[in-house]
């Protein structure tokens, strides 16, 4: 219980800010990205490869500061550094709030996680640490090719599930 309260304090309700929207405008089928690292030129890079991916891209340095981005928005790919969750665990992570989303929010967010130790697109890896996509550190510099290969092989794999559920009303 005290888990929960810990990541829900970092997005403290209060009167609302509009510059606590991380978009002012995004146009329709556009997409949106949340990157999540403390190292501030790999945040940068990040940033720019989901910008020419199309993204409108919104970067984090802190969990505190990502959290609140996620407080009214849902983001469609959201990557994070496993270091950058690590210095914020005592006040509940990033990939703690995730893990909590409610399943129908959190099936349409692609989560990436960026890693030093685990290899770059290990499912198991990935489905153990509720993550969509692993890319090793040492693999950064093929982000994009990555990443689009990761979001085609979720997109494949679900698409029998998202038609069910377009069939059911529920999408």
């Amino acid at each position: 219980m005290d888990d929960k309260k810990k990541s829900s304090d970092a997005i403290k309700p209060g009167p609302y800010d509009a510059s606590d929207k991380p978009f002012d405008f995004v146009e329709e089928g556009g997409k949106t990205a949340l990157v999540c690292e403390s190292d501030r030129t790999a945040r940068e890079n990040l940033g720019s490869i989901l910008e020419k991916m199309g993204y409108y891209v919104t970067k984090s340095a802190t969990p505190p500061d990502a959290l609140k981005n996620m407080r009214f928005h849902l983001y469609d790919l959201i990557m994070v550094g496993n270091s950058f969750d690590e210095k914020g665990s005592n006040d509940g992570g990033v990939l703690d709030y995730i893990r909590r989303l409610p399943m129908g929010a959190r099936r349409n967010i692609f989560v990436v996680l960026l890693s030093a130790t685990i290899r770059t697109m290990d499912n198991m890896a990935a489905f153990g640490k509720s993550v969509n996509l692993i890319i090793n550190l040492e693999n950064i510099g093929d982000a994009e090719v990555i990443v689009r290969r990761g979001i085609a092989d979720n997109e494949a794999f679900y698409e029998t599930f998202r038609e069910a559920l377009k069939r059911a009303g529920h999408l």
